[in-house]
């Protein structure tokens, strides 16, 4: 803690502004007013609820720094919420003042990525299932699945079908009024209008929505007062049947939101972005390439794709990369510029011991299928066949007897090991696809 209380809260401000955007200290720091300093204790005026918890949530450790402390070792801060006194000013003037409208702060507007649009959307095994589900919202807003909840990791594709259903709507369905915003924008817009005591204008533009779309909503997580909001907007917007479509990194259960929230975003369709085969993300790369003029051959494709392969974005990135490295140095697209402009992107799995349980996860990921299958006894071709080649995998790299490797299958007879191992073994010689999922098994297996 600082000697001098008075200069306290003004150094803070100097250090937290030096650390935060703009938009950020204009929004949640600026506002707060110091309105006394004590020995044991400071006065801060905040406008809302809002921003004292936004303070005290993200700058508890830094108010420790130059402020002093209770009892407990917590910044010893005394807030008074703003009285809504300020208009009674301007009503005591003598010559009543004309109040010039100002700007709505909302706009009946939205940023949609020009690129992101369905027909640009690679589509493969892993995410069919949740474009089609996109594409029908899109069709029929707010009369099939509503909401539309997508969820997926980072760079998997949830913005883009977030903002292809907003293009789609826009143009089929041109009297709707869309709304297209991520969490973080919400709840930036809900503090400048609490601040400037317009938030039922804000309530009322989206209560008058057709159609809401929200990106990245785990953002909403531990903020318990915009939580209750947007809950309160989503089911004004349900009960009038306006669609609503959601994205996130993990889907509703596993967010750290209230129970009334995740029930009603579980109300409608919980659909996931996998991560993409190897098939879609050479796909994805000849699109890419193709977008820049560049002409990128199946093998060398195939070569990125072996090695980047949790990541869309990551892919586009490679060929942004790989393409300034050749233009910039006259070289053409081989092997060997690619390993050379893109080392730092390939993924290689941690260090591990061969087993069969590594192998059994390797091969579920790459054929996407489930562990438990794999040593289950079903024969459908889609869980009998990576089955094989886990064998196959298995009798290659472990040096254990195949009574010992099939046991770990489930319980499976060492015949049918060693069947699979000779079948595998005649195909992967005459399948170049299947050659190249092995290798990427073994890739992730390397110690």
């Amino acid at each position: 803690m600082l000697t001098s209380e008075q200069d306290a809260w003004t150094l803070f401000l100097e250090c937290i502004e030096e650390r935060s955007s703009a938009v950020e200290f204009a929004n949640w720091i600026a506002p707060i007013q110091k309105i006394a300093s004590h020995p044991d204790r400071i006065v801060l005026e905040v406008p809302n609820i809002f921003v004292q918890e936004y303070l005290l949530d993200n700058y508890k450790k830094d108010l420790a720094l130059f402020l002093p402390l209770n009892e407990n070792g917590h910044p010893s801060i005394e807030f008074v919420i703003a009285e809504v006194q300020k208009k009674k000013t301007e009503t005591l003037s003598d010559t009543p003042s004309i109040h010039p409208v100002s700007e709505p702060l909302i706009k009946d507007s939205f940023q949609l990525n020009p690129l992101y649009k369905f027909e640009t959307f690679i589509e493969g095994p892993s995410n069919q299932f949740v474009k089609s589900a996109a594409m029908g919202v899109a069709m029929r807003p707010g009369k099939s699945y509503n909401p539309l909840f997508i969820h997926g990791g980072v760079g998997l594709g949830k913005t883009h079908l977030l903002h292809a259903i907003g293009h789609y709507i826009k143009e089929h369905h041109p009297k709707m009024r869309i709304h297209c915003i991520t969490t973080e924008g919400f709840i930036n817009e809900l503090v400048k209008n609490l601040r400037d005591k317009t938030l039922d204008q804000m309530k009322k533009f989206y209560r008058s929505l057709d159609v809401l779309l929200v990106d990245d909503i785990q953002f909403l997580q531990n903020r318990m007062n915009f939580e209750e909001e947007f809950c309160n907007t989503f089911e004004s917007l349900i009960h009038q049947n306006k669609q609503i479509i959601i994205t996130s990194d993990k889907p509703p259960g596993q967010l750290n939101l209230s129970e009334r929230l995740t029930a009603r975003m579980e109300w409608g369709l919980v659909a996931n972005v996998g991560i993409p085969d190897l098939e879609t993300r050479v796909a994805i790369l000849q699109y890419k390439a193709e977008q820049k003029g560049i002409r990128l051959p199946q093998k060398i494709a195939f070569f990125i794709a072996e090695h980047i392969y949790n990541n869309v974005r990551q892919l586009e990135g490679a060929i942004n990369r790989l393409s300034a490295y050749c233009k910039m140095l006259g070289l053409d697209i081989t092997e060997e510029t690619v390993e050379r402009s893109l080392s730092e992107l390939f993924q290689l799995a941690p260090s591990k011991k061969v087993s069969v349980e590594n192998i059994l996860k390797s091969v579920s990921l790459i054929f996407e299928v489930k562990v438990s299958d794999l040593k289950s006894d079903s024969r459908s071709k889609d869980v009998a066949f990576p089955r094989q080649v886990a064998m196959y995998l298995a009798k290659e790299l472990i040096n254990e007897s195949l009574m010992k490797l099939s046991a770990a299958f489930g319980g499976k007879t060492h015949s049918t090991l060693l069947h699979a191992w000779k079948k595998i073994s005649g195909q992967v010689e005459q399948d170049e696809m299947l050659r190249r999922r092995i290798d990427m098994a073994k890739r992730n297996l390397e110690a």
